[in-house]
């Protein structure tokens, strides 16, 4: 079998890849933080090693991996923005200057939907080739936005990789701890006064079919993954077992920016604009291209956190 370097591979959605790509694939990862062992006898390398470092260069020089799945990124604000920068655009950097010089033939990397932004004059729906809007209004997730044009980049400069972008929408499962996971776990969840914007969202397992599709069938390019549908924040809050704070904007954010200064609060201000405008994609060339269905539905994929939300001690 040929090999497939998974960064991030400690992760939740490293560990799903891994798990999935595992009947096929020769695997090998890479992460900063200790990895348990699969219950499931799944097996893996994992070179303890930062993206950064020196000797994460010599893991490409010895396992000189075919594919590359680059999961490994700073998604949560309890770093700094320059910690965030050096791991996620310094760190990204490293590895596309490895997959060119070390034989990588195809290279997958997780971005994200949020780099279209939030706007006021989103269109609905939006395709791969609308701008990458969300240092506008989010400066603090302009890496996300960096990481994307970088790939892009590399993607024409080095046509001997294939090179493929995925841009997901708003991921939910038990493993994968995501923005707006955390934000739907909140007992009392902020919306904004007059303001109820569709979401989209998608399941950490089909999101993991879908990295591991996009190696399989070789694919070249960036794709938005849409998941099986979008709802009214109401109605996300509502099916996840929340209870809806409606607050007026000119309170929520000198509020929100005061408690995120203080470490009180996960999210920075700039995230008040994806509950307040639409940032919906469409996933029409992904599918086209591999025939990509999800397998989960909205109410399972709700009804999955509500469970957990029920679970969880008061």
């Amino acid at each position: 079998m040929e090999k497939l370097l998974i960064t991030g591979i400690a992760g939740g959605q490293g560990r799903l890849v891994a798990r999935l790509a595992a009947g096929g694939w020769d695997i090998c990862g890479v992460d900063r933080d200790q990895m348990v062992a699969f219950n499931d006898g799944t097996q893996v390398r994992v070179y303890a090693v930062d993206l950064l470092k020196r000797k994460f260069e010599d893991v490409f020089r010895h396992e000189r991996p075919k594919a590359v799945i680059h999961l490994a990124f700073v998604r949560h604000f309890r770093t700094s923005l320059e910690q965030r920068h050096e791991v996620n655009v310094l760190g990204t950097k490293h590895l596309l200057d490895y997959c060119a010089n070390y034989g990588v033939r195809q290279l997958t990397v997780l971005s994200s939907a949020y780099v279209y932004g939030a706007l006021a004059d989103n269109p609905s729906y939006m395709d791969e080739d609308s701008p990458l809007n969300v240092s506008r209004n989010y400066p603090e997730v302009r890496d996300l936005a960096e990481v994307d044009a970088l790939c892009s980049t590399f993607l024409w400069q080095h046509p001997e990789v294939r090179t493929t972008i995925l841009r997901p929408v708003n991921t939910l499962g038990d493993s994968v701890h995501s923005a707006i996971g955390r934000y739907l776990r909140l007992r009392y969840v902020p919306m904004l006064m007059g303001f109820d914007p569709i979401l989209q969202f998608i399941h950490e397992q089909d999101l993991a079919r879908a990295l591991l599709l996009s190696v399989d069938r070789q694919l070249r390019g960036v794709y938005n993954v849409a998941g099986p549908g979008a709802v009214p924040l109401h109605v996300a809050i509502r099916e996840t077992g929340g209870s809806p704070l409606t607050l007026p904007e000119s309170l929520a954010r000198p509020f929100v920016r005061r408690l995120f200064r203080l470490g009180l609060y996960p999210f920075p201000p700039g995230a008040i604009d994806f509950i307040k405008y639409p940032c919906t994609v469409s996933d029409r060339r992904l599918r086209a291209a591999t025939g990509f269905e999800p397998k989960w539905n909205l109410h399972d994929i709700f009804a999955q956190l509500r469970v957990e939300q029920e679970r969880a001690p008061a």
